[in-house]
């Protein structure tokens, strides 16, 4: 179909009436071109490069447009509705099918535009349409607009990354924050039976040390060995009576004692930050045992948060292997036996054989050796 540009009539090139000023436009934007009939791509293509376009491609060959596009990545693509091979509802279908979720304007070149043509064409995805013959303002104010538009959504969507990732920093160190808080309270809690607040980061070095050796990948080792400290966080809220009373509990003060684990979970949740989340797990469940029997859930095997489980074996292991003041320490290797006979009634036997490979359980092996268990 003739266009109403004709090659050589460099005046009716340029845009009539000062409708497009040259100023608007991005010599960087990538623009391609796809129309069967030669002439009209090369009219295109003349009268967007003398409108300070750099960077414009035209084709010929309807087939080449999807392999132009990946090597070209165009910022617009202008395709004849009506090609031979591979007609343009079929390329548009298939470039938005390719989409990575940015804005690409595609503009339907056609000399008809019937309703039921443009109808088709806006269900293919198309995002604007130019008829024959070409009018040369029209095709500038058209082609300049949708680049426009794609420069602010991209511009948009760089604005709207970096306001996630601002927020995603804010959420995570308040998240660091609360953690450090709840660390505080933590070791406030195990004051009752550890004065000097060791026992708390122990446990989240052992258990760290454990998870690795059982194969854990490492972001959720980091979670274990953080969130691990806090398993006694419940504690803070036990009456001193019955944490520091002398003999056994009364059935009513043991079933106080063991409300420290919802207690603990009660205070650590509500977040979805994964730290918090691990740290509530363990709260609530690291005196559970792996034959059903431990408290307050009843919760049997694979069924109890790995997280707790493996917390479990070190807070046994370290708490048996330290004075309190109720009693005192047992040599570590001894430990480590009671630990092995656990194995699948109180502890996870995975855990229960990895511990004597933890380098926290050797060093208190060696202490041991030389008349240690004690600290």
């Amino acid at each position: 179909m003739p266009v109403r540009v004709p090659r050589g009539d460099e005046s009716a090139l340029s845009a009539s009436d000062g409708a497009v000023s040259p100023l608007a436009v991005s010599a960087t934007d990538r623009i391609l071109i796809a129309d069967d009939m030669a002439d009209n791509g090369w009219v295109l293509k003349a009268l967007l490069t003398q409108s300070g376009y750099e960077h414009v491609h035209s084709t010929s060959d309807s087939r080449d447009v999807i392999a132009m596009c990946a090597e070209l990545q165009p910022d617009i693509v202008l395709l004849d509705a009506h090609m031979p091979g591979v007609d343009g509802l079929t390329l548009v279908r298939e470039l938005r099918s390719q989409s990575d979720g940015s804005f690409m304007p595609i503009v339907m070149l056609s000399g008809d535009f019937s309703p039921k043509v443009k109808r088709e064409a806006m269900e293919a995805g198309a995002s604007d349409f130019i008829s024959k013959p070409y009018d040369a303002p029209e095709v500038l104010l058209r082609v300049r607009n949708l680049l426009s538009l794609r420069s602010l959504r991209a511009r948009a969507r760089n604005e709207s990354k970096v306001l996630e990732e601002q927020v995603k920093e804010r959420l995570d160190g308040l998240a660091v924050a609360r953690i450090e808080t709840l660390e505080r309270l933590a070791l406030a809690a195990e004051a009752h039976d550890d004065t000097t607040g060791e026992h708390t980061q122990r446990v989240g070095i052992l258990a760290g040390e454990i998870a690795a050796l059982i194969g854990l990948p490492s972001e959720q080792v980091e979670l274990i060995r953080r969130a691990a400290p806090v398993h006694d966080i419940g504690m803070i809220a036990i009456p001193d009576s019955v944490l520091h009373k002398e003999g056994g509990l009364t059935g009513d003060e043991t079933a106080m004692m063991r409300m420290h684990t919802t207690i603990g979970a009660s205070i650590l949740a509500g977040s979805d930050n994964p730290l918090l989340i691990a740290a509530e797990r363990i709260a609530a469940s690291h005196h559970e045992r792996w034959d059903g029997l431990g408290y307050p859930f009843r919760l049997k095997g694979e069924a109890i948060p790995i997280e707790a489980r493996i917390t479990a074996v070190a807070d046994f292991f370290d708490a048996v292997t330290h004075d309190r003041p109720y009693r005192l320490a047992v040599p570590p290797e001894f430990v480590l036996l009671d630990i092995e006979r656990g194995a699948g009634t109180q502890f996870d036997p995975v855990i229960a054989a990895a511990i004597r490979k933890a380098p926290s359980a050797g060093r208190g092996k060696r202490e041991a050796g030389n008349g240690g268990g004690k600290r």
